[in-house]
């Protein structure tokens, strides 16, 4: 006997709708679990390994890459990520601000090689030191 199921429009209009209407639920349900999901999250750190380890022998992102295709990457860039992106821009901005704090400090710091005439291979050594002391505090942090 086969099973009787919803069809795809309906059981998508069902998940928009009542999708739409759990922005409440949304709220209620995140506020207070920040330890929660640290603590959990943190110990799923083997977990994730391995199912990162596991995409990658199956080759599930350029798989992934390939059937959602370029059109469906415009569709969705243009017509929602453009409505978000500057509000998560707007959003981000203390913690911008405290993540590049450290990275612009340590360019501060440095004492680069003398700058040499316009044109100079030697000049390039200025940007390498630049990169490589930022390189260091990364991996340092």
């Amino acid at each position: 006997m086969s099973l009787k199921v919803k069809s795809a429009s309906d059981s998508a209009t069902k998940f928009i709708e009542r999708g739409a209407a759990a922005g409440a639920d949304y709220t209620s349900g995140v506020k207070g679990a920040g330890p929660d999901w640290e603590a959990n999250t943190a110990a799923a750190a083997d977990s994730f390994a391995a199912g990162v380890q596991d995409a990658i022998s199956r080759n599930a992102f350029a798989k992934g890459v390939t059937n959602a295709g370029a059109a469906k990457y415009e569709k969705k860039a243009t017509e929602i990520g453009s409505r978000r992106f500057p509000e998560g821009i707007r959003a981000a901005r203390g913690d911008y601000q405290a993540n590049v704090q450290p990275f612009l400090d340590t360019i501060a710091g440095l004492t680069l090689s003398p700058r040499r005439p316009k044109g100079d291979p030697s000049n390039f050594r200025r940007v390498e030191e630049i990169g490589m002391a930022l390189r260091k505090k990364k991996l340092a942090g």
